[in-house]
């Protein structure tokens, strides 16, 4: 499909639901690498990212936005929400996941985000291949129509890579007629510190469960290369002793697993050997301090 057209195409393209829809995982199988962590945690997402997926004359420039919830009221969680809005107001197409069919009042609450832009707006259906009855798909269809005008509706699943091919050359025939921004073999616009301390807080996430609440946090505080090996060294953030303590383990053991788990990602990304320290410090309401959020790189 996208080696049909003549002239280059690009264009960005958001991805919006609220929290754990399968839209970090959506983005991670169309560019075809890991650049966006996932877990079954809501709100593991954060800050936007791009995912860059150049093909024939297409740039798809994917933007990996936080889950939109309702309910917080922390800087972190407006600081989040306010990302989701000022993402869907510049881009030239949105993607609207929502997982199976179930519909809520976050969606709603986006929805009447997303219909003060002039952007075509995709509803994709997410995780089909958990649907018990796929009868009710078309129903459910029918009655997301009545709620907004979808320029197309696309049901998939991420996971499974099922009809993924066919949303992204759906994508292509609604890319504006542009020079593509990034070099074609480029795949995020986020640096190496940035992923490391990603990938690192994904492990977290992961092991920790609901162990731990949100306020965990991960600041790269040495990132080099020395001898063809990346030297790296990382600061865990929480708001009390006792989730340190948890953290940590008996004699170290959870952050040196969290530790080797987060550096098999980094090397497979970084395609070089990594060593890899952690450290985990209490710093108190970190999440609900707008000078701490912005050390963090938060744009508060």
């Amino acid at each position: 499909m996208t080696d049909a057209f003549l002239e280059k195409r690009c264009g960005t393209v958001a991805l919006v639901g609220r929290p754990n829809v399968g839209k970090s995982t959506l983005l991670n199988h169309l560019v075809g690498q890991k650049v966006s962590i996932t877990s079954r945690k809501p709100q593991t997402t954060r800050q936007r990212l791009q995912g860059i997926k150049t093909v024939g004359q297409a740039q798809i420039i994917f933007v990996d936005t936080p889950g939109y919830h309702l309910g917080f009221k922390k800087v972190l969680n407006r600081q989040m929400n306010k990302t989701i809005t000022n993402t869907v107001a510049d881009v030239s197409l949105i993607l609207f996941m929502v997982d199976r069919l179930w519909f809520n009042e976050e969606d709603e609450h986006l929805l009447e985000n997303i219909a003060r832009t002039a952007s075509p707006v995709f509803l994709v259906i997410n995780k089909i291949d958990e649907l018990e009855n796929k009868e009710l798909l078309l129903p459910f269809i029918d009655l997301a129509r009545t709620k907004y005008v979808f320029a197309e509706v696309v049901p998939l699943s991420a996971l499974k890579q099922q009809n993924t091919s066919a949303l992204e050359s759906t994508i292509v025939r609604y890319l504006p007629v542009n020079d593509w921004i990034y070099p074609e073999d480029q795949l995020t616009d986020r640096n190496s510190r940035y992923l490391a301390a990603e990938f690192v807080r994904e492990k977290i996430t992961r092991q920790m469960g609901d162990e731990l609440p949100y306020e965990v946090a991960v600041e790269i505080e040495e990132f080099k290369m020395t001898g063809g090996i990346y030297h790296i060294s990382a600061l865990i953030l929480v708001e009390r002793d006792g989730q340190k303590t948890m953290l940590i383990g008996e004699s170290g053991s959870r952050l040196k697993l969290i530790g080797t788990e987060a550096r098999k990602d980094m090397e497979r990304l970084f395609d070089c050997k990594v060593m890899l320290k952690l450290w985990v410090k209490v710093k108190s309401g970190w999440s609900d301090d707008e000078r701490a959020l912005r050390s963090l790189g938060f744009d508060c």
